[in-house]
């Protein structure tokens, strides 16, 4: 019974040395030097913000008087399901985080704002720990949002994603952070891709909802670790979604220095494999290998090599800042173009049913072999010849069946009848937008001007209309 006794206090002994042998090491794990995060993303300089307000001022007028318009009359949101509000044109650059689970998203995003061992930081692990859609964003204190106040919120950018459901907005958690580099930007962070697991299952439509943030997300970055190299539905099924984006896309192979140096290059090697069916671009992705967390890089590793791509990725993260402006106004500018050419297409669909319909003819089936058929009708064609148009920024002629299967054709109205006396005409003003106030209001900015000190008699956001039809 002694002896018993003496092996347990034994045991005992070695457990308690043991945890405070683990104790000490983790107090004792070296931390990575922050400094370059501070410096490539200007996190130390205290100049005052700049005032934007006038651009964003001028470009939400201009989308409301020369876009919305020919939006709403041909209901271009049904066919892309793409509607822009008063907070995305306002908001701050948005950089999405996308892979497969426990690969580092959400200890990346603690590193890079520096939330380790804060009670701000987003909670990780080895096993599927992020099961929300989070969105950190600047505010005065800690504050956590609930997905249906945010939804709720219209002054927000996120009120479209109340058509995805009630059970998805319960999967959206929105957290404010006194942060300085979340007064430029706001991350979101996205649940892990697990293979083999039915889309259903979630309770909301997983892919819409990921399509959504994709075409709103200035930087896409897609994280993969050594371990899930492997490609599954639900991963090619994004990647599918990031086709057109690939200048957006960074492609991240994190925790790189837990591999000696063979091993990494057969992983790197790997990767590459596994995404060349997926990404069909002449220029290969940009992948960046490093391990993105607090801890400093392990021995005999490549340190050199992994600080650079850190600093090298950091700066297209500032680039993406300091564009912010440029971008938003681009995109404007592509959403019109878009606008338009749906425009052109809606008119010419009419004329064409108008020019075929007789006395007798069933309007039912005359439209439904133009739809099924327009090349028959040079609907395209006549597009592109007569307007300037590119092939390629023609929508899919699918689309349109689907289109007009919910939409009849006798609800929309031909271009030439979109006009008004005091209004003008709709075509005019969006091709005006296109052609001339959007890049005006871009070159503005290119002149290194102060974009707060804008003149409203240059840019147009004064509240007296021009006499659109006096002689000069």
């Amino acid at each position: 019974m002694r002896a018993l006794l003496l092996l347990c206090c034994f045991l005992a002994s070695l457990l308690l040395s043991g945890q405070s042998e683990t104790e000490d090491v983790s107090e004792e794990a070296p931390m990575r030097d922050r400094s370059h995060i501070e410096t490539t993303l200007m996190l130390n300089e205290d100049k005052p913000a700049d005032d934007y307000s006038a651009v964003l001022q001028r470009l939400r007028k201009i989308y409301h008087s020369s876009i919305k318009p020919l939006e709403q009359s041909y209901k271009y949101n049904e066919l892309r399901q793409h509607e822009i509000t008063d907070g995305e044109i306002t908001s701050k650059p948005m950089v999405l985080f996308l892979g497969p689970w426990s690969v580092g998203k959400s200890t990346m995003i603690n590193y890079l704002l520096g939330l380790e061992n804060t009670r701000y930081q987003l909670y990780t692990g080895a096993e599927p720990t992020t099961s929300e859609f989070t969105v950190l964003m600047h505010g005065p204190k800690l504050k956590t949002i609930e997905g249906i106040v945010m939804a709720a919120d219209s002054s927000r950018s996120f009120s479209p994603l109340e058509k995805f459901g009630q059970n998805f907005l319960e999967k959206l958690i929105g957290i404010e952070v006194p942060h300085k580099l979340l007064e430029r930007v706001t991350f979101v962070d996205t649940p892990g891709i697990i293979e083999n697991r039915k889309q259903q299952e979630r309770g909301y439509p997983f892919n819409d909802v990921c399509q959504w943030f994709i075409d709103r997300a200035d930087l896409i970055f897609v994280v993969f670790d050594p371990t899930k190299l492997d490609v599954g539905l639900e991963l090619e099924m994004l990647f599918r979604q990031l086709k057109g984006r690939e200048s957006q896309i960074r492609i991240i192979l994190n925790k790189a220095d837990n591999l000696a140096t063979q091993m990494l290059m057969r992983v790197y090697g790997a990767l590459f494999w596994s995404l060349a069916p997926l990404i069909n671009v002449t220029e290969p992705p940009r992948v960046y290998v490093s391990s993105f967390w607090p801890q400093d890089y392990k021995p005999d590793t490549h340190r050199e090599l992994f600080l650079k791509e850190e600093i090298s990725l950091l700066e297209d993260l500032n680039q993406v800042i300091e564009n912010r402006l440029e971008n938003k106004i681009a995109f404007i500018r592509q959403h019109a173009i878009r606008v338009r050419i749906h425009a052109l297409l809606v008119d010419r669909y009419l004329q064409t049913y108008k020019d075929k319909m007789t006395f007798f003819s069933d309007g039912e089936l005359v439209f439904k072999d133009i739809v099924e058929d327009p090349d028959k009708f040079y609907i395209f064609k006549t597009i592109l010849a007569k307007t300037n148009v590119s092939k390629f920024d023609l929508p899919n002629r699918e689309a349109y069946k689907d289109f007009f299967g919910i939409n009849p054709i006798s609800n929309f109205k031909l271009l030439s009848q979109q006009c008004s006396y005091m209004g003008g005409c709709f075509l005019e003003k969006i091709e005006r937008a296109i052609t001339q106030e959007l890049p005006s209001l871009l070159g503005s900015l290119g002149l290194g001007k102060n974009p707060g000190a804008l003149n409203c008699d240059k840019t147009g956001c004064s509240e007296t209309p021009k006499n659109r039809y006096k002689k000069h």
